[in-house]
C-alpha cells in the first residue's frame, strides 16, 4: 500500500509539473513518514537518505549540478546538433505561436482558446463584399476567360484597378482599403468560387509581395511614392523569388548583385548591378514594378568589410536596359499572367532595396515575417472557397441528378464523397476562422499558416477528384455551362506554391513547430552556441534540467490519460462539443510525449527522418483541424442540426490522428523505443477512434442536398450571383424547382409503376396521366417545365468538330 501511495504522488507530480524543489520536499517528508512508520530495516535507510541527500545535493544546487553533470552533456550536445545556418534562424525565428504550441507541449488552456472572439467584418468590409465584389462576379464569365480570351477582358482589369482591388491591405492613409485578415480572406473566397484566374490575379497584389514588404520595411519615400499608386491601381506588381535552381530551397537562389558604382540618369551613383533567372511569377508579364529577392555581393568593400551581404530585396523598374517580362506559362487551362523574368547586368541604385541600404541582407527574414502571416490567407481562402463551392454544387446536382428512379444522392457510393467535402467544408472554415482571427489580433502565426496552406490545398484537391466523380461526364465535358472543369485541373497550382505542400508538411509545419512550440528545445540550441562557455553551461544547463522534467511529465501525462481515455479531464462544459474536447486533449498529451522523445532519441537526424517529421506535422495539425470545428460550432450557439458536420469532422481528424500515431511507432527509427513508446501512448489493445459511420454520412448528404440553415451557413461567403453566364444559377433554379415537384413526381411515377399511365415518352405519359385525372393540366406543364430543367442542367456542352480556341 506505501509503494502504490508514492507511485501515485509521484505520477501526480509529473503531472502536474512540479518543481524540483517541490520534488525534494515532497520526497523528504514522505521519508520522515516511512522513517518512523514504516518496516524498513536501519540500514536500509540509511542507504535510502545518504541517496536521497547525495541527489537533492547536486540536483538542487545548480553550480554542483552544473561541474558534475551539465559540463559533460554540453560538449556532447554541441558536437551532435548541427549549427543552424542565418537562413533556418530567420525562418525559425518568423512569426509568433499561440495555440499551436499549447498542442505541442500537451498543456491545452480550453478557457482561453474558447473565450477568444472569432474575428467580425465591419459595415464598410461587408458593404464592399455586398457591392463591389458581388459586381464582379456579375461581370465575370470563366469560360471566357479561361478559354475565349485566355486573360480576363479589359473590363475586369479596369473595375479590379479602379475599385482597389489591389489595395486592400494598403492602409486608408495611403489610398488602400485597410480591409482585416477576414475581410481580405472573405474577398478571395467568393472571388474563388467563381474564377480562379480572376481571383489569382486580384490575390498576388495582396499577398507576399512589393506592397507588404514595402508597408512594413520601406522607406518612407519608397512608401509615399508607390503604395498610393499600387492601391490604385496605377503600378502592377509582382515578386520574383523562385529561380531554376531555387524553388523549395529558396535560399539556394543563385540570381546576385554585385555592389559598384554605375550611371543611373545620366549621374555616376553607387548601386547594384544585378543577374537574374526567375520563372513562375504571377503578373511578370504584365508588371510594371519588379520585386526581387538576390544574393548581394560587396566584393570591393564599398560598403563595409563583408563581401557577402546576404539574401536582400530590391523593387526594379522593368523598363531599365537588361529587364527581359513578357513571355508567359501557361498553368493548367488557368490563365491567370504568369511568366518568367531575366536580368542581365541591370544597374540600379542602392535606394532601390526595400528599406534602403539598411535593409541589406534582410531579405530573408523580411519574406519570412510577411509569409507568416499571408499564407494564412490567400491559399486557404481560395480552398476553402472552392471546396464549399463543390459541396454547394455537389448536393445540388446529387439531387437533381436520377439513376434508377432515384436522385443519386440517395446512393451510398455517392454519400461517402459528398459526406467528405461537406464536413471538409466545415472544419476548414472553423480553423480559417481561428487562423485569420488570430492575424487580425496581430499575430503573425507562421506554423499555423504552414499548416492551413497544406492541409486546405491538399483536403480541397481531394473534394475537387470527389466532387467529379460526383458529377461524372457533366464535369470533364468543358464549356459554358460545366461549372467544375477548372477547379479541378487548377486544384494542383495551390499544391505547388508559398512552399510545395511536401516541404511543408516533411519539413517545416513540425521542423518549425519543434523548435517555436517547444519550451525548450531553442533555448538549448541558443545557449550551446554562446561564445561565452561560461555563460553556455549556465544557460544550457537551465534549459535541460527543465527539459527533463517536462519529458517525464509528459510521460506519465500520456499514460493516464490514453488509460483513462481523457474522461478525468477538465474541460469548458460546452454540451456535445465537450468530449471532443477531451478527446483532443489526450492526444495532445500523446503527441507532447512522443515529438519529444523523437527529438530527443534521434537528434540532428530529425532533419534527415522526413517521414518522422510529416507524422508529427500531421497530427499536430489535425488536432489544430479538430480544435477549429469544434471552436467555431461553439461560436454559431451550437446548432443541432449542425451536429453531423460537427461529429464527423472531429470523429475523422481523431482517427486520422490516431492513424499517423501507429504508423510512426511502427517505423519508429529504434524500434524497442518505439514498442515502449506504444504501451505509454496507446496502452489499449483496440483502437480508440474511428472514420465517420455510414449514419453519418447519409445525415450529411441530405444536409447538403436540400435547403436549410445548416446549409447555408456551410455554404456561406461563396460566390451565387444570378449572372446568365454563371452556370451554378441555374443549378440553384433547378433545385428549387425540382424540389418543389417531387411530390407532385412520385405520384407520377407510381402511376407507371402500377400500369395506370402508359405511353413510350415522357410527353405521351404526362398526356395520359392528365387524361385519366392522375395530373391536372397545372402538374402536368410543372413536370414539363422541371424536366426541362433537369435535362439543360445534366446536358453536357459540345462544339463543332472544327472547334479550336478563340484566342489562338
Amino acid at each position: 500500500m506505501i509503494t502504490l501511495a508514492l507511485l501515485i504522488i509521484a505520477g501526480a507530480l509529473f503531472y502536474f509539473r512540479v518543481s524540483l524543489l517541490v520534488w525534494s520536499a515532497v520526497i523528504l517528508v514522505e521519508l520522515l513518514l516511512w522513517s518512523k512508520w514504516g518496516s524498513a530495516s536501519v540500514a536500509t535507510l540509511c542507504v535510502i537518505w545518504t541517496l536521497f541527500l547525495v541527489a537533492g545535493v547536486i540536483l538542487n544546487f545548480r553550480g554542483i549540478r552544473r561541474k558534475l553533470i551539465t559540463r559533460h552533456i554540453l560538449p556532447i550536445y554541441q558536437r551532435i546538433m548541427p549549427r543552424m545556418s542565418d537562413t533556418e534562424k530567420q525562418a525559425i525565428a518568423a512569426g509568433t505561436v499561440g495555440f499551436e504550441a499549447e498542442i505541442f507541449q500537451g498543456n491545452l488552456n480550453w478557457s482561453k482558446y474558447l473565450d477568444m472572439p472569432l474575428a467580425k467584418l465591419t459595415a464598410e468590409e461587408q458593404a464592399f463584399i455586398d457591392n463591389e465584389v458581388k459586381q464582379l462576379c456579375e461581370m465575370t464569365d470563366d469560360w471566357q476567360i479561361t478559354h475565349d480570351l485566355q486573360d480576363l477582358p479589359p473590363q475586369i482589369w479596369q473595375f479590379v484597378k479602379e475599385k482597389g482591388f489591389w489595395g486592400l491591405i494598403i492602409p486608408k492613409n495611403y489610398g488602400g482599403k485597410g480591409f482585416s485578415a477576414l475581410a481580405h480572406s472573405e474577398i478571395l473566397m467568393r472571388l474563388y468560387s467563381r474564377s480562379t484566374t480572376l481571383a489569382s490575379t486580384v490575390a498576388v497584389p495582396n499577398s507576399l509581395g512589393p506592397g507588404e514588404l514595402l508597408l512594413h520595411y520601406g522607406t518612407e519615400e519608397q512608401k509615399n511614392y508607390y503604395l498610393p499608386r499600387l492601391a490604385r491601381g496605377e503600378e502592377i506588381p509582382c515578386f520574383a523569388l523562385t529561380a531554376p535552381e531555387a524553388g523549395s530551397d529558396a535560399g539556394a537562389i543563385t540570381d546576385y548583385g554585385i555592389v559598384c558604382h554605375g550611371e543611373y540618369e545620366g549621374k555616376e551613383v553607387l548601386g547594384i548591378k544585378l543577374n537574374w533567372n526567375k520563372r513562375y511569377i504571377t503578373l511578370a508579364p504584365i508588371a510594371t514594378v519588379l520585386g526581387l529577392a538576390f544574393k548581394l555581393y560587396d566584393p570591393e568593400k564599398l560598403l563595409s568589410d563583408q563581401v557577402d551581404r546576404g539574401i536582400t530585396c530590391a523593387l526594379i523598374p522593368p523598363h531599365l536596359p537588361g529587364v527581359t517580362i513578357g513571355r508567359r506559362h501557361f498553368p493548367l487551362n488557368v490563365p491567370f499572367q504568369n511568366g518568367p523574368t531575366q536580368g542581365k547586368e541591370v544597374f540600379v541604385p542602392l535606394d532601390f532595396i526595400i528599406g534602403g541600404a539598411p535593409m541589406i541582407g534582410h531579405g530573408w527574414r523580411m519574406l519570412m515575417e510577411c509569409l507568416s502571416a499571408g499564407r494564412a490567407i490567400t491559399l486557404p481562402s481560395s480552398a476553402v472557397g472552392q471546396v464549399k463551392m463543390f459541396a454547394h454544387v455537389s448536393g445540388a446536382y446529387g439531387r437533381i441528378r436520377r439513376q434508377f428512379n432515384l436522385s443519386i444522392c440517395q446512393f451510398e457510393g455517392i454519400e461517402e464523397p459528398l459526406a467528405r467535402i461537406g464536413a471538409a467544408a466545415y472544419y476548414l472554415n472553423g480553423a480559417r476562422m481561428v487562423a485569420l482571427s488570430a492575424v487580425d489580433r496581430g499575430e503573425k502565426p507562421s506554423i499555423v499558416s504552414a499548416i492551413m496552406k497544406y492541409h486546405a490545398t491538399e483536403v480541397g484537391r481531394q473534394a475537387a477528384c470527389d466532387a467529379m466523380d460526383i458529377h461524372g461526364g457533366k464535369g470533364i465535358c468543358l464549356g459554358p455551362d460545366n461549372y467544375l472543369g477548372r477547379f479541378y485541373q487548377g486544384a494542383p497550382i495551390a499544391i505547388t506554391v508559398e512552399g510545395a505542400n511536401i516541404l511543408t508538411r516533411n519539413m517545416i509545419i513540425f521542423g518549425q513547430g519543434a523548435i517555436r512550440c517547444h519550451p525548450y528545445a531553442f533555448k538549448e540550441l541558443q545557449a550551446a552556441q554562446i561564445a561565452d562557455p561560461k555563460q553556455a553551461l549556465k544557460e544550457f544547463d537551465k534549459a535541460l534540467f527543465s527539459h527533463m522534467g517536462y519529458t517525464l511529465s509528459n510521460a506519465v501525462r500520456s499514460f493516464w490519460l490514453s488509460l483513462s481515455d481523457a474522461g478525468l479531464v477538465f474541460v469548458p462544459s460546452h454540451g456535445h462539443a465537450r468530449r471532443y474536447l477531451q478527446q483532443i486533449t489526450r492526444l495532445s498529451a500523446n503527441f507532447a510525449f512522443l515529438a519529444d522523445v523523437a527529438m530527443l532519441s534521434v537528434g540532428a537526424e530529425l532533419k534527415r527522418k522526413e517521414s518522422l517529421s510529416a507524422r508529427l506535422a500531421d497530427i499536430m495539425s489535425y488536432l489544430y483541424l479538430a480544435a477549429g470545428a469544434v471552436k467555431y460550432f461553439i461560436e454559431t450557439s451550437q446548432p443541432e442540426e449542425d451536429l453531423p458536420l460537427l461529429d464527423y469532422s472531429c470523429q475523422h481528424l481523431l482517427f486520422m490522428a490516431q492513424t499517423r500515431f501507429d504508423e510512426l511507432l511502427r517505423s519508429f527509427p529504434i524500434r524497442p523505443l518505439g514498442w515502449l513508446l506504444r504501451i505509454l501512448i496507446m496502452p489499449k489493445l483496440w483502437p480508440t477512434y474511428h472514420e465517420a459511420d455510414d449514419y453519418l454520412r447519409h445525415k450529411i448528404s441530405q444536409l447538403l442536398s436540400l435547403p436549410s440553415q445548416a446549409r447555408a451557413r456551410l455554404i456561406e461567403g461563396i460566390d451565387q450571383c444570378e449572372a446568365p453566364q454563371n452556370p451554378i444559377h441555374l443549378l440553384q433554379i433547378t433545385l428549387a424547382a425540382v424540389l418543389k415537384n417531387e411530390p407532385v413526381e412520385k405520384r407520377f411515377r407510381q402511376a407507371i409503376r402500377e400500369g395506370q399511365v402508359t405511353g413510350f415518352t415522357l410527353e405521351e405519359q404526362w398526356d395520359d396521366a392528365v387524361k385519366k385525372g392522375i395530373l391536372t393540366a397545372m402538374e402536368a406543364q410543372e413536370c414539363q417545365e422541371t424536366h426541362a430543367l433537369r435535362m439543360r442542367v445534366i446536358n453536357v456542352d459540345n462544339f463543332d468538330k472544327n472547334f479550336t480556341s478563340a484566342a489562338q
